[in-house]
């Protein structure tokens, strides 16, 4: 039974998430000829605050975008 764990940032839609979800379980149908019934995946979010990318929040990187 494949397992797949999404680690992204929150703020995405349920149906953002849930239609990635559905992308992965038929690439994995696809390419590895498993039964979709089989796939299991989780996604773990953190919120903007508890992600850092090159030295900065998400949060911060946010900031800085819309200036």
């Amino acid at each position: 039974m494949p397992e797949i764990t999404v680690s992204m940032a929150a703020g995405r839609t349920d149906e953002q998430k849930a239609n990635m979800m559905r992308d992965i379980t038929q690439a994995l149908v696809t390419h590895l000829g498993v039964d979709p019934e089989a796939v299991v995946i989780q996604i773990n979010e953190a919120p903007l605050a508890h992600k850092m990318k090159g030295g900065k929040t998400f949060v911060e990187r946010a900031a800085e975008q819309k200036k």
